[in-house]
């Protein structure tokens, strides 16, 4: 596995965790660390993990072959 697959695969699951925090308890720790959901920060945080999610996106179509010459 590629070095940029493990952190978009890493970047991706602290994402997910975010989300289940706001499901279950209704909140935003990106929101809460920068200060809102609307700062720059926060959006830009918000959009490193979407493009994460969407480069994990390719891993679902990866041969199996090909992962094990990487390793």
């Amino acid at each position: 596995m590629m070095i940029l697959d493990r952190i978009a695969l890493i970047i991706s699951i602290i994402g997910a965790l975010n989300w289940g925090s706001i499901g279950l308890f209704q909140f935003d720790l990106v929101s809460w660390v920068c200060g809102g959901a609307a700062t720059v920060a926060a959006r830009i945080i918000y959009t490193v993990v979407a493009l994460a999610g969407v480069w994990c996106i390719s891993l679902l179509f990866r041969s199996r072959d090909y992962a094990l010459e990487d390793s």
